[in-house]
């Protein structure tokens, strides 16, 4: 009985995490990733140092570490996102108080300039037969799509 409620309940929390993880942004999940692999490589090395093994620890501090040093100063050397000398593309510059502009609404829907309100909506339902969160697309996306419309639109 104990190893059923055990189940249950470790099930549960895949289940949880899932629904989580479907929430999250990329970059949010890309973080996750990177303290998981850190955090891996500190249970390995003390694994490994802990159980006698300490020359392996040793050979893979020295092989990776002099990369994920040069890596981190990299990334700390090259500042916020889009500032001056740094290697990032910068973000695209929004209307004002951060809504959507005309040119950002036609690269959403794929449209050219000087569309018209036919093309705008034929466009806006092909995306949202892909996009719409009841068809396994992201609420993100779609609302971007319908963002992009109404700004389309008026």
């Amino acid at each position: 009985m104990f190893w059923l409620l055990l189940g249950t309940a470790i099930l549960a929390c895949l289940l949880l995490g899932l629904r989580a993880f479907e929430r999250a942004s990329v970059e949010s999940i890309r973080a996750l990733l990177k303290w998981a692999a850190a955090l891996g490589g500190i249970v390995l090395t003390l694994g490994l140092l802990l159980s006698g093994r300490g020359l392996p620890a040793l050979v893979g501090l020295a092989v990776a570490g002099p990369a994920l040093w040069q890596r981190w100063r990299e990334s700390q050397a090259s500042g916020p996102r889009g500032a001056p000398g740094s290697d990032r593309p910068r973000p695209k510059q929004r209307g004002a108080g951060g809504a959507m502009t005309p040119a950002e609404a036609l690269e959403v829907l794929g449209l050219k300039p000087g569309a018209d309100a036919a093309e705008i909506h034929a466009a806006h339902r092909r995306l949202m037969r892909l996009a719409h969160p009841d068809a396994g697309g992201s609420d993100w996306l779609a609302s971007r799509i319908n963002q992009a419309r109404d700004v389309l639109l008026g």
